[in-house]
C-alpha cells in the first residue's frame, strides 16, 4: 500500500508489520460531531479494513477528549458536569459511528483515564531539560527540540497564528517563547483538578494524546494522524514532546484528511454550519451517507452538497441489481486503488464499471464497508 506522510510530503510505502498500530485523533464531545469528523473516522475506517483483508490486524485508537478547554467553557454555559456533557456527546457520536457503518476501534480511551501517565510524561520532559514550570504552569520549550516543524512544516508566523486560533495563547507572558505549549495548568475554580508536584490542575491538550498513544499502542506508531487543521499545532506537540522523552520517532506516517465545507465555509461547531450523520441518514439510507463520502478523496477539502446523497442513493440500486450477476476482477480493482493513496473514488468507479457490465459487485462493496 502506498500512503501519503504529511511529515515526508510524499507517498511512500505503508511500513507496517503483522499488527498495524493506528491512532487517530477522536473528538472533544461537547456537542453533536458532524460530517467532517465522519470523513476523518471513515478515512481511518477504510484504512483498517484493507489492512485486514490484506492479513494485518489492524488496532485502530481514537481517543476521547473529556477534559480541555472547550468541553470545559461548553459545560460552564450549560451548567452540567462536564463528565456528564461527555457521555453525551458520545452517545450521539457512537450511534451515528455505527449508521455508516464504521468497524469497532481496538480501544477508545478517555483522556481523564491518563492522568498517572500524563503526569509521568511531563515529568520526563523536565528530566530532560525541555519543561519550565512558572506559577504552577509547565510549558514545553520549543527551542530546545530542533525538530519542531517536522510535521506540519509551517514558518514562525503562521504557526503563531494557528497556535492564537487553536487555544495557544501566545501572548501568555509568562512564556520563554510564544511557541512553548501548555503541559500542565492551574485549574479554575469550577473546574476538575488532579494534584502534581507542581500544584492542582489539569493536563492541556497535546499531552493528552501522546500519553494515550504511547500507553495504548507503544513507542513509534505506524499511522497516526486526523483532520488536516490538526497538524499544527496538535500534532507538531504531540511529535515534540513523545520523541523527547523516548528519543524515538513517534509516527512512521502522518494521516491528514481533507476538510469538510458547507456553503463556502469549513463545518465547525464555533460556527454553527454543520451537516450530521444522523440527519442525513433520516432522508437516505445510511449506507448512501457512507459512500458519499467515500466518493471524496481523503486528502482532499471538499463541500457538502445534498445531490450527492441522492446520487450515491442512485449508485446502491444499481450495485444491488448485480446481486445475480456473475463474478468479476473488480475485487481486484478495488484493492488496487485502496493501495494506490487510498483512492476510493477509483474504487467506486470500478465497481460502477463492473455493475454496468452486469457482475456481481458485493464482495468489491462490503471492502469498501457497503452491504448490498
Amino acid at each position: 500500500m502506498q500512503l501519503y506522510d504529511s511529515a515526508r510530503q510524499g507517498v511512500f510505502p505503508l511500513d507496517v508489520g503483522p499488527i498495524a498500530n493506528l491512532y487517530s485523533c477522536g473528538i472533544t464531545p461537547y456537542d453533536s460531531a458532524h460530517l467532517g469528523h465522519a470523513f476523518v473516522y471513515l478515512a481511518f475506517d477504510v484504512l483498517s479494513r484493507r489492512l485486514i483483508d490484506s492479513g494485518h490486524e489492524a488496532r485502530l485508537v481514537r481517543n476521547v477528549t473529556d477534559v480541555d478547554d472547550d468541553i470545559l467553557r461548553k459545560a460552564r454555559e450549560l451548567g452540567v458536569n462536564y463528565l456528564d456533557l461527555a457521555a453525551q456527546g458520545m452517545v450521539t457520536f457512537e450511534r451515528d459511528m455505527k449508521l455508516i457503518n464504521l468497524l469497532p476501534v481496538y480501544s477508545e480511551p478517555r483522556a481523564t483515564s491518563a492522568i498517572p501517565e500524563i503526569l509521568t510524561l511531563i515529568g520526563e520532559t523536565f528530566d530532560r531539560g525541555v519543561a519550565y514550570e512558572v506559577e504552577g504552569n509547565v510549558y514545553f520549550e520549543v527551542s530546545k527540540f530542533p525538530r519542531f516543524g517536522q510535521v506540519s512544516h509551517k514558518g514562525r508566523d503562521a504557526m503563531l497564528a494557528l497556535a492564537a486560533e487553536h487555544g495557544g495563547r501566545p501572548d501568555d507572558p509568562r512564556k520563554r517563547d510564544p511557541l512553548d505549549f501548555v503541559l500542565w495548568q492551574p485549574s479554575l475554580e469550577d473546574e476538575p483538578a488532579w494534584e502534581s508536584r507542581w500544584g492542582p490542575g489539569r493536563p492541556g491538550w497535546h499531552i493528552e494524546c501522546s500519553a494515550l498513544a504511547l500507553r495504548e499502542l507503544g513507542v513509534t506508531l505506524d499511522v497516526h494522524g486526523g483532520g488536516r487543521d490538526l497538524a499544527f499545532p496538535h500534532h507538531e506537540c504531540e511529535a515534540a514532546q513523545s520523541e523527547t522523552v523516548t528519543g524515538k520517532p513517534f509516527v512512521k506516517h502522518w494521516m491528514h484528511v481533507g476538510l469538510v465545507a458547507l456553503d463556502g465555509t469549513k463545518m465547525s461547531k464555533s460556527l454553527g454550519n454543520l451537516v450530521f450523520v444522523h440527519e442525513l441518514a433520516s432522508r437516505s439510507e445510511p449506507a448512501a451517507v457512507r459512500l458519499s463520502l467515500l466518493d471524496q478523496s481523503y486528502r482532499d477539502d471538499w463541500e457538502w452538497r445534498d445531490e450527492l446523497l441522492s446520487h450515491a442513493q442512485s449508485r446502491l440500486a444499481t450495485w444491488r441489481s448485480t446481486l445475480t450477476g456473475r463474478t468479476s476482477n473488480v475485487l481486484y480493482d478495488v484493492r488496487a486503488a485502496l493501495d494506490d493513496d487510498l483512492n476510493t473514488p477509483a474504487a467506486l468507479r470500478a465497481i460502477d464499471a463492473a455493475a454496468h457490465a452486469g457482475s456481481n459487485v458485493a464482495s468489491a462493496a462490503a471492502l469498501l464497508g457497503v452491504t448490498l
